[in-house]
Parts: structure tokens; sequence; C-alpha cells
């Protein structure tokens, strides 16, 4: 049941910094934050293991975690989120 928690926390805590470092309109509250931060960490993860790198990553406590893991999830939502304001503006454009 805490390991759900932690989840949510550093998913909220990812996706807040993406929201952050990444211009636009960003989606939803709080909740939509942290599941942003929790899908980025995935993201991230499978980049890493992709990329050959042991920092699997993530919010959701795959593999090593720390600093590392921490960087990893953050560029998964980041990604993330340029996907979702690419599919935003090309709806908006059509």
């Amino acid at each position: 049941m805490l390991h759900w928690l932690w989840v949510f926390i550093i998913g909220l805590i990812i996706g807040i910094i993406a929201k952050w470092i990444m211009p636009g309109k960003d989606p939803g509250g709080f909740i939509i934050t942290a599941i942003i931060g929790i899908v980025g960490s995935f993201i991230g993860g499978w980049l890493a293991s992709l990329f050959g790198f042991s920092a699997g990553a993530t919010a959701s406590g795959a593999g090593i975690g720390g600093f590392w893991g921490f960087v990893w999830a953050l560029i998964g939502a980041i990604i993330l989120l340029f996907i979702y304001h690419l599919v935003r503006n090309r709806k908006q454009g059509a």
C-alpha cells in the first residue's frame, strides 16, 4: 500500500518538474501531473534500458532508481509532454 503512495508522490514530483521545464499549456490538475510523471518514468526506464543503462529508472520502483533513475524518469515525462503538445497543436491547426 505504501509503495503505491510512494509511486504517486515521486510521479507527482517528476510531473511537476517536467511541466515546469516544458513550455506551453499542459493538461490537468495534480492527479494528471502525477500520471504524467508515472508514465514518464516507465518511458524513461524503457529508454535507459534501450541505451544500455542500468538505471532502470523509476517512480515505479523498478531497477536501482536513485539520481539516474530520477533523471531518466524526468526525460520520459518531458518526452510525453512533447508528444502531447504535438498532438494538441495538430488538432488545433486542423
